[in-house]
């Protein structure tokens, strides 16, 4: 499995490692934009109705992925984001707490590297702004690994107009107090974004953003203006809004036709029978309004790329953590809305399944629901046939191969003196330039016990504790027709691949992982906080 991963190392290898680029038109400045519990079919552009104009522009000016996959969960898919290795390769098997084993010691290991890391010796300024999430203690910060410029959340979700108890934010690497008339973290991580692409030396060195929005994950906090544009729009319910969803899905062009609408979850009650619908209208509608002033924000970062004239030769890509999540959270002060500063709770499993249309399962699982995200990506100075959409099969352990080699940077045998492991990833830049690409023959899942392989068109996965179940991606990417019982050789076949893959990567099972170590204190937050999504 390794073998094409390691050829591809040397062939990198025996390119020299530049000590310094300067602004050529071969070197692009690299946006990487990431949404935090968003699913499949939540913006315009991907058969939402929620208002996404930025994205929706920036899919019409670049190309979409069909199917393209993250890990499963906020930490893995982060974690195997800034390195291009399966996450437990990195020491994230799970959340950031420490288990005391290679795979799950809850920070990125010195035996990779993370894209600023691996761009910043290349001379490029490396600048972070939003949840970090692959270390809560030092030195397992950004500026650790390769950033030189750092805001936002180190741990996981917070309030939005504030903080919770020990929830660490910092400005670099000095503790930021967040809140105040007007405080927002949505907007917050726009401006310090906008604000490092305004301070920027001008030695015309590119530049990589990495910009990591906490929106739409939970609490449900948005700004009464961006909620009062969604109020009532859910009162039709998440039958009516599902079924919506996926025709429009069908219309663009982003799913097969002949994949039906997976069933609505045996959790989701239909609307016509749920209690307390003006409620759950309202959890929608503030859900809507995040990714409205997410997408706001993204707006502004990209017409500033415009205002300074490097729009052309940057390469901006955006995609989500994970699915969207079905946890049901409500730890609201008595009498507060959704929305409210002093609200605390989830959109709920029903809505879940309508972001993660047409799929079914939800973060945390490996199933579709949980894995399939969008990706657009737009680079003018190299995507000319604009407006595409791909059916390529992608991971997120793809993304630190194709910005280096976009970058012309040179993947290292050794960093800071120990050797590293070579990427699991591969480039995507063949497909963005409309070449053909040798693409993976495997690709592997693991999250708390539920586990996948895929194998061209074939996808074997189950929950935790659960039966193998196996599926023709090609005719049922819903997953609704279960082969395993017809294909017993391709399940055994699989499930071996399955079983030699985690016993690579560190994979240990969900039932005999340990428990986690002292709560060690990191400004303010412990090593259970750090493990909250």
């Amino acid at each position: 499995m390794r073998a094409m991963s390691r050829c591809w190392l040397l062939l990198m290898c025996g390119l020299a490692w530049p000590a310094m680029l300067s602004a050529a038109p071969d070197h692009p400045n690299i946006v990487i934009i990431l949404a935090d519990d968003l699913g499949f079919s939540d913006l315009g552009c991907y058969g939402s109705e929620i208002a996404t104009p930025n994205l929706d522009r920036l899919a019409a000016e670049g190309m979409r992925f069909t199917r393209f996959y993250n890990a499963g969960r906020c930490c893995s898919t982060r974690a195997a984001l800034l390195t291009g290795q399966y996450p437990h390769r990195t020491g994230i098997g799970h959340m950031t707490a420490n288990r005391g084993l290679p795979g799950y010691q809850g920070f990125l290991n010195d035996r990779c590297i993370t894209l600023a890391e691996g761009l910043g010796p290349a001379g490029y300024e490396c600048w972070m702004s939003g949840k970090w999430h692959v270390g809560a203690i030092r030195p397992h910060w950004p500026l650790d690994r390769g950033f030189a410029r750092y805001f936002g959340l180190i741990g996981g979700a917070n309030s939005y107009f504030g903080a919770w108890p020990g929830r660490l934010m910092l400005v670099d690497n000095e503790p930021f107090q967040p809140g105040g008339e007007g405080y927002y973290i949505t907007d917050a991580i726009t401006d310090r974004a906008l604000r490092y692409l305004d301070d920027r030396p001008r030695n015309d060195r590119p530049f990589f953003l990495y910009v990591a929005y906490t929106a739409p994950h939970a609490p449900l906090h948005a700004r009464p203006e961006d909620i009062a544009r969604y109020r009532g729009k859910y009162d039709v319910g998440w039958d009516v809004i599902r079924q919506r969803r996926y025709e429009r899905l069908r219309e663009l062009g982003l799913i097969d036709g002949r994949w039906p609408l997976s069933p609505r979850d045996p959790g989701a009650p239909a609307w016509s029978a749920a209690s307390d619908r003006d409620r759950w209208s309202l959890r929608m509608a503030v859900y809507a309004a995040q990714v409205d002033r997410m997408d706001y924000g993204i707006g502004r970062i990209l017409q500033k790329l415009r205002d300074l004239g490097l729009e052309q030769n940057t390469l901006v890509m955006f995609l989500s953590d994970n699915g969207g999540d079905s946890e049901e959270i409500d730890e609201s002060l008595p009498g507060a809305p959704p929305g409210h500063p002093d609200s605390s709770v989830g959109y709920g499993l029903p809505w879940a399944n309508v972001s993660n249309t047409p799929f079914r399962q939800f973060k945390r699982t490996v199933h579709e629901g949980g894995i399939a995200t969008p990706l657009i990506v737009r680079w003018p100075a190299v995507l000319k046939n604009v407006g595409r959409v791909t059916p390529e099969v992608g991971h997120v352990i793809d993304i630190l191969p194709t910005c280096l080699e976009a970058a012309g940077v040179a993947y290292p045998q050794t960093h800071n003196g120990r050797p590293i492991a070579p990427p699991d990833g591969r480039s995507l830049l063949a497909t963005l330039r409309g070449e053909r690409r040798e693409g993976h023959t495997y690709l592997f899942w693991e999250h708390e016990g539920n586990r996948a392989v895929r194998n061209g068109k074939w996808k074997l996965v189950a929950q935790h504790a659960g039966p193998w179940e196996l599926y023709d991606l090609e005719a049922d990417r819903t997953e609704l027709n279960d082969l395993a019982d017809r294909y017993p050789e391709q399940v055994r076949a699989l499930a071996a691949r399955y079983e030699q893959w985690a016993a690579e990567v560190g994979v240990v099972p969900w039932e005999k992982l340990p428990r986690p170590r002292s709560r060690a204190r990191a400004g303010g937050q412990t090593t259970s906080q750090a493990g909250q999504p």
